[in-house]
């Protein structure tokens, strides 16, 4: 999988809400999705993700880590980017997807993680690794 922290001009932070059946509840998280295949290039599934969840596209990426996410049970990995230089285009989900987009200043986000509204595993990884919080 691949997932993106996108900072706009501001530095505010795009985040995707979502409702997610495993945990029967709407989730904040960074945007990010599952590669097309085994020969998929991260990469390239992090820039499909940005622009389908958000309708946003990135002039700048950085490559920040890749974690194993649930090593106890799951053999995934999710490769975490930064993007930057953000233009707004149309979002264009997958039809099973109702997803929401905000944006959120670095304070806010601190907030939200002391008070347990943020606690996604993925999304906290990539906020820490691109030093946003």
């Amino acid at each position: 999988a691949a997932g993106i922290v996108a900072l706009d001009d501001d530095r505010n932070v795009i985040l995707v809400r979502q409702h997610r059946i495993a945990v029967g509840r709407l989730t904040l998280e960074i945007p990010a999705g599952k590669l097309d295949g085994v020969d998929e290039d991260p990469f390239v599934c992090a820039q499909r993700e940005l622009s389908e969840e958000t309708g946003y596209d990135a002039e700048h990426w950085e490559n920040l880590i890749s974690i194993a996410t649930t090593p106890g049970f799951s053999d995934e990995i999710i490769h975490l980017y930064k993007a930057c230089g953000l233009q707004k285009f149309a979002q264009h989900t997958d039809e099973d997807e109702f997803i929401g987009v905000q944006a959120f200043t670095p304070e806010e986000l601190r907030r939200m993680v002391a008070d347990g509204e943020l606690y996604d595993a993925k999304t906290l990884c990539a906020l820490y690794a691109a030093k946003v919080i």
